[in-house]
């Protein structure tokens, strides 16, 4: 995948807050998902299709339920990084609708 692509996979307010939350719980089914974001099921699942796809997140069988999880520790790194460079931008940007 170029660069390009996985930006595009990732810059979407739901996808990423779904890449932020597997981050801090490391495992979530989609109801956890659904509860935890506050979205209708169908969208959410959309969009963790979206990112199994893109290969950010892997899955696991666990009875009825399917559980999602961040698919590596580089992905993992990456979502990290992302999180604390946009706290210090955001901490210095001067503009009042800048993000």
């Amino acid at each position: 995948m170029n660069s390009i692509l996985l930006l595009k996979c990732i810059c979407e307010d739901t996808r990423f807050s779904i890449l932020e939350l597997l981050q801090k719980n490391s495992e979530m089914s989609v109801n956890d998902l659904v509860n935890k974001l506050k979205k209708d099921q169908p969208l959410v699942s959309h969009h963790l299709r979206a990112l199994k796809e893109c290969n950010l997140l892997k899955t696991r069988d666990s009875g009825k339920m399917t559980m999602y999880s961040i698919a590596s520790k580089d992905v993992s790194r990456l979502i990290s990084d992302i999180i604390k460079t946009s706290q210090k931008m955001a901490s210095c940007c001067d503009m009042p609708n800048c993000c």
